[in-house]
């Protein structure tokens, strides 16, 4: 019986008893990733930019919001689990994972830095018989444009010498359902070989693996999932807008809406868009199509409508304060939650920070409360949160609810304070109990 080749001799080891397997990155994406992986026989070596984040989880104590403390001691508990800022550790593994950020510019353009950063170290590093996986959001092509040319200049072929594969990452940070295990796990190889090598590899950690045709595929099926969500979520905006000048209640017009069994999938406005996919993951590809002399008018046109709700936002606080009487100038405006989605700590790309700054512009005495936040900066200046208690919703001209987190008692806000204007539709249960409450919230 003649010998394996170099890629099924990796997937037999990926699929085997304890595969060593690197994981560069150790955020929201690959910590998780680590973990699962650990969970499932695997040894993991962690590799992170950042000395602080390895000295953190080497003494047990978890960076991600995701992940207990307990989780990362039980991890590190098997010996399994280690973390270092030196690249030179994957060149003993048989995989190697890059979960690292991939945010934009400031032009709105992809900025792939920290991807081209670290393939860039990994290719000096790369050995035959590893699978190599990219696992950041980014535009369709990466892998193949990207990843394939530095390993190639390095003397190693992909589908031949190493293996190599696109696996968009799919967490959803605070979902108390899905997270690594019991979501799908899409895949899509340079070769069919090294899909065989990755599949082996998530096969370990994922229920389900869904494998693809190609790289280019499974980058392009994580930008639909995420675009897909900002369309509807650009259409619900706009519905926000349309029944704000019918003088209708857009949350009521979803609910009928929603009422139909079939056809219809309710998405629900709010003051922008917020996290580490939809607002981002749209620029990816239209940025991608301007190369191909092609504009993506649909996906550019959600982008623009939910780029514009945190100052509808504010017209809308305008508006109920100009009701009493009082301009935004001097106002004492409390904002409840900075966060970009309820019950994470997670500020990125949150668009109650596009509201603070613009009620800022216009001369508003802002304050803020989140139970998972502490601190923010905007425009320059740095925020500490206040206590919520009687006397600082009493106290505020208006309070404003930009994320609807579950530890917020919405009854007792809406009694406390003399205006609210809710972003989230949080106070409607307050509101079916105590209609005659309802001359003081203002809805988007």
């Amino acid at each position: 019986m003649s010998e394996p080749s170099v890629l099924e001799a990796l997937r037999q080891r990926l699929a085997g008893v304890e595969p060593t397997v690197a994981v560069i990155g150790l955020g929201y994406v690959g910590l998780p990733l680590a973990l699962e992986l650990v969970r499932a026989g695997t040894r993991v070596l962690g590799i992170d930019v950042s000395e602080t984040r390895c000295e953190t989880i080497n003494a047990g104590a978890s960076p991600v919001g995701d992940i207990t403390d307990a989780e990362l001691s039980a991890a590190l508990a098997t010996g399994r689990l280690t973390s270092t800022t030196d690249y030179d550790v994957a060149a003993s593994a048989d995989a190697v994972v890059i979960c690292v950020p991939t945010p934009l510019r400031k032009s709105k353009d992809p900025d792939i830095s920290y991807i081209v950063a670290s393939a860039t170290a990994l290719a000096q590093r790369a050995r035959p018989g590893q699978l190599v996986v990219l696992e950041s959001t980014t535009y369709p092509g990466t892998t193949e444009e990207l990843l394939v040319p530095m390993l190639q200049k390095q003397g190693l072929e992909p589908g031949i010498d190493v293996a190599v594969a696109f696996s968009p990452e799919r967490i959803d940070p605070g979902n108390p359902t899905f997270g690594v295990r019991n979501t799908p796990k899409v895949v899509g190889g340079v070769t069919p070989a090294c899909t065989a090598a990755a599949a082996a590899l998530y096969g370990r950690c994922c229920d389900h693996i869904v494998p693809v045709s190609s790289p280019a595929t499974a980058e392009m099926s994580k930008l639909l999932e995420n675009i897909f969500r900002s369309v509807n979520i650009g259409l619900a905006n706009e519905f926000a807008l349309i029944c704000h000048r019918l003088e209708l209640d857009v949350w009521e017009v979803i609910d009928a809406a929603a009422t139909k069994p079939f056809g219809f999938m309710a998405f629900r406005p709010g003051p922008g868009l917020g996290g580490h996919c939809i607002p981002i993951d749209p620029h990816y590809l239209t940025w991608k199509l301007r190369s191909r002399n092609f504009t993506a008018r649909f996906v550019e046109l959600a982008d623009a409508i939910n780029s514009r709700m945190p100052e509808h936002v504010l017209s809308v606080v305008s508006d109920a304060l100009n009701d009493r009487a009082k301009a935004v100038r001097g106002s004492k405006v409390l904002i409840l939650g900075v966060t970009y989605k309820p019950n994470v700590a997670d500020l990125r790309e949150s668009p109650a920070l596009a509201v603070i700054d613009l009620l800022l512009a216009k001369g508003a005495d802002v304050s803020f409360h989140d139970p998972f936040v502490s601190s923010v900066k905007v425009a320059g200046q740095t925020f500490e949160g206040v206590e919520l208690g009687d006397d600082s919703l009493g106290d505020a001209d208006c309070v404003l609810i930009t994320t609807d987190h579950q530890d917020y008692d919405f009854p007792r806000i809406v009694a406390r304070a003399t205006l609210v204007v809710d972003t989230r539709n949080a106070t409607s249960a307050v509101l079916a109990d105590t209609p005659e409450l309802g001359e003081k919230v203002y809805r988007i």
